[in-house]
């Protein structure tokens, strides 16, 4: 079996991630990434300022809402992306189709429990009708908006145990709409608050993408095209890894990778990896390119720290407490040379500054400053408000 060093691993990271060298465009970052995350809405604009050389903010909006080049859509484990759109079909019959199966059992539950609804199926048929059939005269609308308009929005139902603090009524118009988005039957429009937050219009996926909408893709050809995908970009990974970035099963996964004819190579942990066929040697190996030393600020959330479940190739476990929440996910971190070495946030007057987990030297600390410099330049004042701050972050504690 063919071995494959961590230090290979972090240099086609640093390539094709953008993170050495910058893409030329959105489009072009977004396509080499596989999909974005945007559960917190600025990290889609920061991802992308770390990868795209001299990007403005319009620059990813035009992206997103004119030239919609890339498409919110919430997909695997239930995490909201930002895709290229030509992935999309791949996405709606495979993750995003089984996130959608779970939601709508959920609710089903819910209104069932709640007594709500004699045919929880038909219930949700009926709310699904009455959103598409407001949404039929092609004005995108906030929840709040279409809750206004669909009387079956304004439901309400009782989560947690009776008589515990977390018990309460929480409403389903969001839930609803989750369901309709996971189903390719909606999606996210323009935004309706700033480009940090989310608040998103919804509009019928026809509207947005044009009429016809490209057909969701059989699963198990849906499943393949995104592990081909995420084999160019994260590859390579383990099984594990895919597992857990697909949100999906083993079979899926196995299926998956013997439809793209996936090629096993040996990791230096021991491990198997998998990459795609004539892809076990970089391009760039054989092109003889050096990458010169880098450094990346990434937000909270970004593709590349989220990209694999075992990440020992570029972060150290000690660090684990620090940087990422109890269920996993990263805040912002800071990189040097293929490796998390600390992360960075903003003081109260907006000034990005690097926390450090180790000592990284004379070089790199200059270099993350620098990096820290043309962010705070960038984001001229903004605030980031992070949901998933890590630990570090909250705390600015010292190495």
């Amino acid at each position: 079996m063919l071995k494959f060093p961590d230090e290979r691993r972090r240099r086609r990271l640093a390539q094709r991630h953008g993170l050495a060298r910058p893409y030329p465009s959105v489009t072009a970052a977004a396509e080499a990434m596989t999909a974005l995350h945007a559960t917190e809405a600025a990290t889609v604009h920061l991802a992308l300022w770390a990868r795209v050389a001299d990007l403005t903010v319009d620059d990813v909006e035009r992206a997103l809402y004119d030239e919609r080049s890339i498409v919110k859509q919430l997909a695997m484990r239930r995490t909201l992306f930002a895709f290229p759109r030509d992935l999309l079909p791949a996405v709606w019959g495979s993750a995003a189709a089984r996130v959608a199966q779970q939601q709508r059992t959920l609710v089903a539950k819910d209104l069932g429990a709640n007594g709500l609804a004699d045919d929880p199926d038909a219930w949700l048929v009926a709310a699904a009708d009455a959103v598409l059939d407001v949404l039929g005269d092609g004005k995108p609308r906030t929840t709040a908006q279409l809750r206004e308009e669909v009387p079956q929005l304004a439901t309400k139902v009782l989560r947690g145990a009776a008589g515990s603090k977390w018990a309460g009524e929480v409403p389903l118009a969001p839930r609803v709409m989750t369901v309709l988005g996971a189903e390719a039957r909606v999606l996210r429009a323009e935004n309706a608050g700033h480009w940090r937050f989310n608040k998103p219009t919804w509009t019928a996926t026809g509207d947005w993408l044009g009429d016809p909408a490209p057909a969701p893709l059989e699963a198990a050809e849906g499943y393949a095209a995104l592990v081909r995908r995420w084999l160019w970009t994260f590859g390579p990974g383990t099984e594990a890894d895919i597992v857990w970035w697909l949100g999906a099963t083993k079979t899926i996964v196995r299926r998956a990778l013997a439809d793209v004819a996936a090629v096993a190579v040996a990791l230096d942990d021991g491990g198997t990896g998998w990459v795609l066929p004539d892809d076990a040697e970089d391009a760039e190996d054989r092109e003889g390119a050096e990458v010169a030393p880098w450094a990346a600020l990434l937000p909270t959330l970004d593709p590349t720290v989220m990209g694999w479940k075992e990440r020992s190739f570029y972060l150290d476990a000690a660090h684990t407490p620090y940087l990422f929440d109890s269920n996993g996910n990263a805040g912002n971190t800071a990189w040097w040379n293929g490796r998390v070495v600390g992360c960075w946030l903003q003081d109260d007057a907006g000034e990005v500054r690097v926390v450090l987990r180790e000592d990284v030297g004379a070089e790199a600390s200059a270099a993350l400053d620098a990096e820290a410099a043309r962010l705070t330049a960038w984001l001229d004042g903004v605030r980031i408000t992070n949901v998933y701050a890590s630990p570090q972050m909250r705390n600015a504690l010292l190495p």
